[in-house]
């Protein structure tokens, strides 16, 4: 049986658990999803929180001195958040690697090949790419916002069966429901542009997403024919939650 292939995008809110600190414990709860996942799904994984894990650790290193160039704390804070990743998934029998992309790599036809070919061959030797984007060479955080348009494109490119994106809602909340200090969940979406109406422009605390940037995401792996969710993955045991319906997340196809 040919396993089904996810692009799981985990966004900074998710990874810190909205606190200050990259979140062991979350990072542990991915790793033991997929593990327990493994025999039916491959995972690709699209991760933010490099500015984050920099942020944690600056201070530490630096005797309290402060840097405020993006560029330069996601440069300290990628190789953190790479150990972090690995010395969790390895307890956990699985295996990482990192994949640094930009945006210009998605515009050459060598690049895009490179990349896929990369991938796959990973894969197939039960490495689980994790991909940030390459901070260090980009212009402003970061131009794909929090990574969603980056794991969209990379879905689109790797023909992924499923991308999922976790935040920390539970999916698109109804513009209404949302005023009301009683969120619902919009369950499945056809018309984006039904959806974008009910969406606010808000960023979350962390990332620099917020859901008009989830919804362009999602518009990027429809066009691949690829179907998205959108879940909270501040919850423990999301990805199997949604794989099972157990839980309250947004559908777009």
């Amino acid at each position: 049986m040919q396993k089904k292939r996810i692009l799981l995008k985990i966004g900074s809110n998710t990874l810190t658990k909205e606190t200050d600190h990259i979140s062991r414990g979350k990072i542990e709860d991915i790793g033991r999803q997929i593990a327990k996942l493994k025999d039916s799904y491959e995972f690709i994984i699209v991760s933010s929180g490099a500015i984050a894990a920099a942020k944690q650790f600056v201070k530490l290193e630096h005797n309290g001195q402060e840097i405020t160039v993006k560029q330069a704390l996601a440069s300290i804070g990628q190789p953190h958040l790479m150990r972090i990743f690995q010395e969790n998934f390895r307890e956990l029998g699985l295996f990482t690697s990192q994949c640094l992309l930009s945006y210009s790599d998605f515009e050459r036809e060598v690049s895009k090949e490179n990349i896929c070919n990369t991938i796959n061959v990973l894969v197939a030797n039960n490495f689980i790419p994790i991909i940030n984007e390459n901070d260090t060479v980009a212009t402003d955080e970061i131009k794909f916002g929090d990574n969603d348009k980056l794991a969209a494109l990379t879905a689109a490119l790797m023909k992924v069966d499923l991308l999922i994106i976790a935040t920390n809602t539970d999916g698109i909340y109804t513009k209404e429901s949302f005023v009301n200090k009683d969120p619902k969940t919009i369950r499945l979406v056809s018309n984006l542009s039904e959806l974008q109406k009910e969406v606010s422009s808000s960023k979350s605390s962390h990332g620099t997403g917020g859901m008009e940037s989830k919804i362009e995401a999602a518009n990027i792996a429809r066009q691949a024919n690829v179907e998205t969710w959108i879940v909270n993955g501040i919850k423990d045991n999301f990805i199997i939650d949604a794989l099972e319906n157990k839980t309250a997340f947004t559908t777009i196809k």
